[in-house]
């Protein structure tokens, strides 16, 4: 165990001493969920439940992470350790992938079979005035021919697609050079190119949100337009939320590096955070084409 190692020496494995962490994120999850499910079901007291929950879970997140940071620094984890965590970061990004797999899945279902489907001759006994294209330009075009779908306009590649494209394919690069710049040892220099990557990921969220106004208010574009308003919030949606945690680990990595935190030879925390955005912007560059251009 942990306790029985001399301070000062590296563990064979380390084995963390048993601590109220896992149950107490898993209370903060449980009134998430409750109160997630009531608020939405006309419960009034789920958004305090939800509220609880939340302060509850994140809490315990800053308070884990804080005892992870203080293990690492203070020597306990070894090489074994690093690769624990190199594993476990591979899985948890394999596991994203095949996340954003299912989503960009069923957008391809919709687009090569259910379309054409319900545009066949047999359908079109059922429903007349159905016009099996895509995208689904108004109520009636190719997901709603009883005019259940309001009109709207879809949403082009330019120009704030575009610029977030430029945008996080420039972060990409600065983090690179941030990385480099650690492994030289020129923490002043890092430090710097991990603020540049940090605000340009703020800078993507705004012109999202931006997008997303401009969307329901001036295209009349919605999660109810039918197929293509679901797969396309759905997709922007939650890749604009890993934006957001990629970013918050670029900035808890980069106030780290500002406390002296890692080294030349040990920044796995640094290099997690950076696959994790890598993975996020080669995530854009498919959705970028797939939803904007196609």
């Amino acid at each position: 165990m942990s306790a029985a190692t001399p301070n000062g020496v590296t563990p064979y494995y380390f084995v963390p001493a048993p601590s109220a962490h896992p149950a107490m994120a898993a209370l903060g999850l449980f009134f998430v969920i409750l109160g997630a499910g009531q608020w939405v079901n006309g419960a009034d007291w789920g958004k305090y439940s939800l509220l609880l929950g939340l302060v509850i879970w994140l809490r315990t997140l800053f308070v884990w992470f804080k005892d992870a940071i203080h293990e690492s620094e203070t020597g306990l984890y070894s090489k074994r350790i690093d690769t624990s965590y190199r594993w476990s970061m591979s899985w948890f990004i394999f596991s994203e992938v095949m996340f954003f797999a299912a989503f960009f899945g069923a957008l391809y279902w919709a687009r090569a079979h259910a379309l054409p489907m319900l545009g066949n001759l047999e359908h079109q006994l059922l429903w007349p005035d159905f016009k099996a294209i895509w995208p689904s330009a108004g109520g009636g075009a190719t997901a709603a021919p009883g005019g259940t779908v309001e009109p709207f306009s879809t949403m082009g590649p330019w120009p704030i697609p575009t610029l977030n494209t430029a945008i996080l394919l420039t972060s990409g690069l600065t983090l690179t050079i941030a990385h480099h710049a650690l492994i030289a040892g020129q923490r002043a220099k890092t430090i710097s190119w991990m603020w540049i990557t940090v605000l340009l990921g703020v800078v993507f969220l705004c012109f999202q949100g931006y997008e997303y106004y401009h969307a329901y208010h001036e295209l009349n574009l919605k999660l109810t337009s039918g197929i293509f308003g679901s797969t396309f919030f759905m997709l922007t949606g939650f890749h604009g939320f890993h934006v957001f945690v990629g970013m918050l680990m670029l900035l808890f990595i980069t106030l780290r590096l500002q406390k002296g935190h890692f080294s030349a030879e040990r920044h796995f925390g640094f290099e997690g955070a950076a696959w994790y955005w890598h993975f996020v912007d080669v995530v854009w560059l498919g959705l970028y084409f797939l939803v904007y251009w196609l």
